[in-house]
């Protein structure tokens, strides 16, 4: 069988090989000339031949192609360059008259006639070896009755009809292969060859070839010619990371593919183009391999990949194909003296063996150590280790490693046990290797190996010091519903003891409340962990009490959580332990600042100086993300600086995740918004196993969606995301989506609509009592009562947040209410000592703008100036045109166009700047924004009221994009604008 894979089929310009073509092209024109390239299998070397005859060949030259094959049996003299003379049409052209008379004439047209003349009489010898070009050549010669000279005159045969041929060229692929009469036919040709001829040669080579001495790499023989005769040698090296990239878009039919998709194929193919192929050519699998993660398994082994592999295994010797299973088991490149470990060879037969593979390709030297060349030869090979024989080499693998390597792979080690089938040293080494990791901070690693060697099935012991181990480092992970699974099934057990039972409860219930959305779950999980733990630690049930008591806006009344806080502040002067006190004191201040309370500062101070690394990294996240809420900006800025110098020495994705979010959302409240965009984005897609992180960056993305874009829809689309995937809101994503919701709906004239998107988070509100976080939420909803003409029940809000903020420290919650003071005026004037309308709405903007909140700011203004043009008060325009340079300061273009058209609608008319570029037949960003809304079916009224335009402006903008579209009705425009 032959071994070498045929060309890849991919047509078109040859990646990765431009230059070296257009290299060997402009040499190859001179002739004579002989080219040789060589290369590995599958690494392209005939595709670039192809290509090279394409680019070079004149219309009457004569191309013959032989190929040499590998074969057990003995072969026939010449073979590859007799098959390539019978093959070839050119040379039955010259047939004798009485034979070409019977040829088809369009066939006799399309033969180009190549001998001139008749061929020489010794050629007569080639009548037995090319029986179908007989007729062709002069008689046979008499025998000469010796081998010897009977071969010797075929060789002169051979050579003469090739030389008789003119221009020509002679391609002779894998010459590795080639038998002893094809090489002393080539030997001739070499050293004298004719004028105008060229020869090609490929060889399989691994290295860059030394042909100055015989059985150089890939050539059996010496290159020697003449001199004056050009020889260009190329050795044709695998593809880049950047070409396998390239290669794959084009066989996928993409402009491009992901870099990490180019890294992980390159990685698994070596390269090699034809491996690419073939991986890729089944399209279905190939596009999931293109959309998958970047620790997505190898791809299916393609049968003619195992096939070249396996076929190069059977060149070897056994005591060669053992050392090249020991590689196989080992996966990463190993020395020698771990191979002769593992193959149970000793050293000089190991080096024998490798030198065997490394002639046949099978491996690779680099650096001391032995590899594979690609992934999927190595899967190769390990697929053809008989199943019985791979446990025997993993155990091996396993005990050479912990001999022979430092420092020790400890999850390589585990993974040799497990496929040994030794259960108890797989869990041994796994736990061993998440301690290594948990003691560099690596908690993500951790996890993964605890969790794996619980699936291990551990005995019942060492089950329990795992499980601990894993809720401890889990918390700080990210590692998805698979852990919480684990550690439920480990206390289902019922074999642990109060404390570790206690503890393992206390941080499930810790990751259910951070990672995996089930709020009152954990919340109860923890709760049913206070009595084991009190049992055995009074510092762990005071932590656990202090837990609880952070508070939420889906968890329990905040009067609950201010309870269990004085449970776990009373066990406090118990608590010994100074890790366990500092978890109850940053805890204690969390919830105090999550409430709102004066005293949170006073607890802040109170929090010792030897917090470090994740607890001060959790801490400070939590108070800056509570300063922010609260209005404490300075003290938010602290916290935050704070939160990132624990993270940046302290590797936990968690911690990384939490930190960045609170930073996004902070952000978007202080109007930092250029480039949060594609910031929050990238939180959105990174965090999405967290879901208290995710809907953050869901928030925020669909405010900007909405404020920066216009694009309500989208907007309304994640905001409603946010909310359901929220696990433990504490005052920021419920609040804020119901509030822009409500404002969609507002300034869409729907006040009936507004009022019902704020009362489901109003209800949250009422029922924890948690109205400092009502600061975003409780002014749209008094505006939506007002405009819904149910006045009393908006003073009754505002009344519910005056009596709920009133002994809080909550600057932004007091902003929130002189807005509200400020809205209702609307509905009976200002109340008896409250000021004018100026008075209040000027307090109120004061506010936000010391807060440094610019968007509540213009939004009060924007109130305030429509009160004004409304009562016919002067300065409406001049307070609008505040409201409208800070919404343009942020970019705010849904603002914008909202806060124009309550001028325009009081006759106060926009002044379009001059200057300003036309459009001509393309249609503006208005009338596409337009044109996008009537093709979905909306009327033009409703369009009116979606983008804050009169009816008439919108008719306008209808009618031109008709025109410019070249269509005659709205239901074509969604064609032209390709949805």
């Amino acid at each position: 069988m032959n071994a070498e894979p045929p060309p890849p089929s991919a047509s078109g310009v040859l990646i990765g090989r431009s230059a070296l073509l257009d290299d060997v092209c402009s040499e190859f024109d001179r002739r004579p000339a002989v080219v040789v390239i060589t290369g590995e299998a599958g690494v392209g070397k005939s595709r670039l031949v192809q290509e090279l005859l394409r680019r070079t060949l004149s219309p009457g030259a004569v191309t013959l192609v032989a190929r040499c094959q590998e074969s057990d049996a003995p072969s026939v003299p010449f073979a590859p360059i007799v098959e390539a003379l019978s093959a070839s049409r050119a040379l039955a052209t010259d047939l004798p008259a009485t034979l070409v008379a019977d040829l088809p004439a369009t066939l006799v047209a399309d033969l180009p006639t190549i001998l001139t003349a008749d061929p020489p009489p010794v050629t007569g010898a080639l009548r037995g070896l090319l029986p179908d070009l007989a007729v062709r050549l002069p008689p046979a010669p008499s025998p000469l009755g010796e081998r010897p000279a009977e071969h010797h005159r075929l060789l002169r045969a051979l050579y003469t009809l090739t030389a008789s041929l003119g221009e020509a060229v002679l391609v002779v692929e894998d010459l590795q292969w080639a038998d002893a009469s094809t090489r002393a036919f080539l030997r001739t040709i070499l050293a004298d060859p004719p004028p105008r001829l060229g020869l090609v040669l490929t060889a399989r080579s691994h290295t860059v070839p030394h042909t100055d001495a015989e059985g150089g790499d890939g050539l059996p023989f010496p290159l020697r010619t003449p001199p004056g005769v050009l020889v260009v040698e190329r050795h044709l090296a695998p593809l880049s990371v950047s070409e396998t990239g390239a290669l794959a878009a084009g066989l996928l039919g993409a402009q491009a593919v992901p870099e990490e998709f180019a890294d992980r194929l390159h990685r698994w193919t070596g390269g090699l183009p034809y491996v690419v192929e073939e991986v890729l050519r089944r399209r279905p699998v190939a596009t999931g391999l293109l959309t998958e993660a970047a620790g997505a398994p190898e791809p299916p082994l393609p049968p003619s990949v195992r096939r070249v592999v396996v076929e190069r295994l059977r060149h070897l010797p056994p005591a060669a194909r053992q050392v090249v299973a020991a590689a196989a088991v080992l996966r990463d490149p190993a020395p020698l003296d771990l191979l002769a470990a593992v193959a149970g060879s000793d050293e000089p037969e190991t080096r024998r063996a490798l030198a065997a593979a490394l002639r046949e390709g099978v491996i690779r030297a680099a650096g001391g150590s032995y590899a594979f060349p690609y992934d999927l030869a190595r899967r190769a090979v390990y697929e053809a280790v008989a199943e019985p024989e791979r446990p025997v080499l993993h155990l091996r693998a396993a005990r050479a490693l912990a001999r022979h390597t430092h420092p020790l792979p400890l999850a390589g080690i585990a993974e040799h046990y497990r496929r040994a089938n030794r259960r108890t040293e797989a869990v041994r080494w796994l736990e061993a290797a998440a301690d290594r990791a948990a003691g560099s901070g690596d908690a993500g690693s951790a996890a993964s190996h605890y969790l794996d060697a619980l699936h291990g099935g551990p005995a019942p012991v060492a089950r329990d010091r795992v499980a601990l181990k894993l809720a401890r480092v889990a918390l700080n992970a990210r590692p998805g519903p698979q852990v919480p699974a684990a550690l439920r099934q480990v206390l289902d057990e019922r074999s642990l003891g109060p404390g570790p039972s206690g503890e393992i409860r206390l941080l499930l219930g810790l990751l259910l409340r951070n990672q995996s959305g089930s709020g009152l779950e954990a919340l109860e999980e923890i709760a049913r962990a206070v009595p084991d733990l009190l049992s055995v630690s009074t510092g762990q049930a005071a932590r656990a009490l202090a837990i609880t008591a952070i508070p939420s806006l889906k968890g329990w009344p905040v009067g609950e959580h201010r309870r269990l806080l004085a449970e776990a502040e009373r066990l406090l002067p118990e608590v010994g332990e100074e890790d366990l006190r500092s978890a109850v004191l940053a805890n204690r201040a969390t919830a105090l600042a999550l409430m709102g309370d004066p005293s949170a500062w006073v607890a802040v101070a109170d929090l010792p100086d030897t917090l470090t690394g994740d607890a001060a990294a959790r801490v400070h996240a939590n108070l800056a993300g509570a300063a922010s809420s609260l209005g404490h900006l300075e003290r938010a800025r602290v916290f935050q600086a704070r939160a990132w110098q624990a993270v940046r020495t302290n590797h936990a994705p968690y911690l990384e995740a939490f930190v960045e979010t609170t930073d996004v959302v902070a952000a978007f409240t202080n109007g930092r918004w250029k480039g949060l965009l594609e910031r929050a984005e990238r939180a959105e897609e990174q965090y999405r196993n967290v879901p208290d992180f995710h809907a953050e960056a869901l928030l925020v993305c669909g405010l900007l969606r909405l404020h920066t874009k216009g694009q309500t829809d989208v907007a309304r689309r994640l905001l409603e995301r946010a909310v359901h995937t929220t696990a433990l809101d504490t005052g920021v994503v419920l609040t804020s989506a119901a509030a822009a919701v409500a404002r969609i709906h507002l300034a869409a004239a729907r006040p009936s609509q507004a009022v019902q998107a704020v009362e489901g988070t109003l209800h949250h509100v009422r029922r924890t009592g948690a109205w400092v976080w009502a600061t975003a939420l409780v002014p749209p909803a008094v505006d939506a009562l007002i405009r819904d003409s149910r006045p009393g029940e908006a003073h009754r809000l505002v009344a519910e947040l005056a009596e709920g903020i009133a002994d809080r420290d909550a600057p932004a919650a007091r902003a929130a209410l002189l807005t509200c003071r400020a809205l209702l005026t609307a509905t009976d004037g200002p109340q008896a000592g409250s000021g004018t309308y100026d008075t209040l709405y000027a307090a109120a903007a004061d506010a936000w703008t010391r807060l440094e909140r610019p968007h509540e700011a213009a939004y009060v203004r924007e109130a305030w100036g429509l009160r004004l043009l409304t009562i016919g008060a002067a300065g409406g325009r001049a307070v609008l045109h505040e409201a409208l340079a800070a919404y343009q300061a942020l970019d705010a273009v849904w603002d914008v166009l909202r806060c124009q058209r309550g001028l325009r609608e009081h006759g106060q008319v926009t002044v379009r700047r001059p200057g300003a570029l036309g459009y001509g037949d393309h249609l503006s960003p208005r009338e596409s924004a337009v044109a996008r809304l009537a093709s979905l079916g909306l009327s033009n009224r409703e369009i009116a009221r979606e983008l804050f335009l009169s009816h008439r402006t919108v008719e306008h903008h209808v009618a031109r994009a008709l025109r410019k579209l070249g269509v005659s009705s709205r239901t074509e425009i969604g064609s032209q604008l390709g949805r």
